[in-house]
């Protein structure tokens, strides 16, 4: 299955190429394209490639733009295979990894093949910093473990497949839910490579936005930084009210320590309290958007 977003270019260069890996391979192929609301003419290169291969090229199209995650779930909920692979449109996933994957996984050894970059060679410095220090922050305050540079791309299991599918959540962090749910996982490494069209809709503030929501979903290590802040700050406080008092005795009449200090103390302790109700604020409404009961996504035309 393989999630769209403005992919117009893309599609027809990814279908052509894994096509001419899969005639290597034995089992029957089903392509499942899902198209996030795509603004472009990628819905249209999904239908013109159904046209033309409808017993084997299916596709999921969208009211509107729900975002990759939704995109991922719609097209784990559509494959009925024995095997199910996740692939990106824009061959940054390379198709000739498919037969070793497809090799292992049929071994019984492994549940799970997945793929992982080994460099960020072509990315922008600061969004592979950013990228390396989340995977370092998330593993050691999350008990799921997420492997550096691993990559959407996998090939799982129908019973891994319908494990993950059993996760309903509303707000949904696919790496975290791959390795949540468990299963023997054998990860291939590659070198990066970059885009074949087009250009990529993740940026830099995106990827930041992204990466905190898994942390807030795997992790409850926020809640407890806002609950140690408050500590501090409350004995931080205890403190000064000792030495003001204790400054009271020792020089009668004097004052404290001016107006200055006193609205920096406050400035301080009211962004410590604005930072931590701002945390619970975001677990309070992640909590809000799943009582909703809303639908992951909406679809709009499906063959």
């Amino acid at each position: 299955m393989v999630p769209c977003y403005n992919e117009e270019e893309s599609i027809p260069l990814f279908f052509d190429a894994v096509e001419k890996v899969v005639h290597q391979m034995e089992p029957t192929i089903e392509y499942w394209f899902i198209n996030d609301g795509s603004r472009d003419r990628s819905l249209s290169e999904m239908r013109k490639i159904h046209s033309q291969n409808s017993d084997r090229v299916h596709y999921v199209s969208f009211s509107r733009n729900f975002g990759k995650e939704a995109a991922l779930y719609a097209g784990l909920r559509s494959a009925n295979g024995d095997y199910v692979v996740v692939m990106d449109a824009d061959l940054q996933d390379p198709p000739e990894y498919l037969p070793e994957m497809y090799k292992l996984i049929i071994s019984g050894e492994y549940d799970c093949v997945g793929t992982r970059r080994t460099d960020r060679k072509g990315e922008a410095k600061l969004k592979s910093f950013l990228s390396d220090k989340f995977y370092d922050v998330i593993n050691k305050i999350s008990d799921v473990k997420i492997v550096n540079g691993a990559r959407d791309y996998r090939m799982m299991t129908r019973q891994m497949v319908n494990a993950v599918l059993s996760l309903t959540e509303y707000n949904r962090f696919s790496k975290g839910i791959f390795n949540w749910v468990g299963f023997k996982t054998k990860y291939i490494p590659y070198k990066n490579v970059e885009r074949v069209a087009g250009t990529t809709d993740w940026s830099t503030w995106k990827l930041f936005k992204y990466a905190f929501n898994g942390i807030i979903d795997f992790s409850e290590a926020p809640l407890s930084i806002a609950t140690w802040f408050g500590g501090f700050s409350a004995f931080v406080s205890i403190i000064g009210l000792i030495v003001v008092i204790i400054r009271h005795f020792v020089e009668p009449g004097s004052s404290a320590f001016g107006w200055a200090s006193l609205v920096c103390i406050m400035l301080l302790l009211g962004g410590i309290q604005l930072m931590c109700l701002g945390i619970v604020g975001r677990y309070v409404g992640k909590i809000y958007m799943q009582s909703k009961h809303r639908p992951v996504y909406i679809v709009k035309e499906k063959k």
